[in-house]
């Protein structure tokens, strides 16, 4: 099996590096899936879960959004945040959840940052109960 070398960078530093035969994501216009020899490609990603089979075991990540870039089987990810399914608070994540809420019933409050808030505590909920 061909694997495509994936590297997922944050602002803290390298997250991981590690091999897939398939990278599943989603951008900004939809579902996407990377095989091996695809063409190269730059994503902008969504905030959405991230899918990689890795050591024969398809593990799931919340992504926060971020730039995805495919070329000669190589696969790099620059993302402001992301977690593994099993590193996922979930008690965390649902706090964050009723903050946005509670920005979102708020008038006064930046409705933009509230939806993108609430976007990325539930995308982390939702990939917590795929582990």
């Amino acid at each position: 099996m061909k694997l495509i070398d994936v590297r997922i960078i944050t602002p803290k530093g390298l997250y991981k590096e590690t091999k897939s035969p398939i990278i599943n994501c989603v951008s900004k216009e939809g579902e996407r899936g990377i095989l091996y020899d695809h063409m190269p490609i730059v994503i902008s990603l969504a905030i959405a879960k991230l899918a990689l089979d890795e050591d024969n075991k398809r593990n799931y990540y919340a992504l926060a959004g971020g730039i995805l870039h495919f070329k000669d089987n190589k696969c790099t990810i620059i993302t402001p945040a992301i977690e593994k399914a099993d590193e996922i608070d979930i008690e965390r994540a649902n706090k964050a959840l009723d903050r946005a809420n509670k920005h979102l019933a708020n008038p006064n409050s930046d409705v933009v940052r509230a939806k993108s808030a609430l976007s990325r505590a539930l995308n982390r909920i939702n990939v917590a109960n795929l582990k």
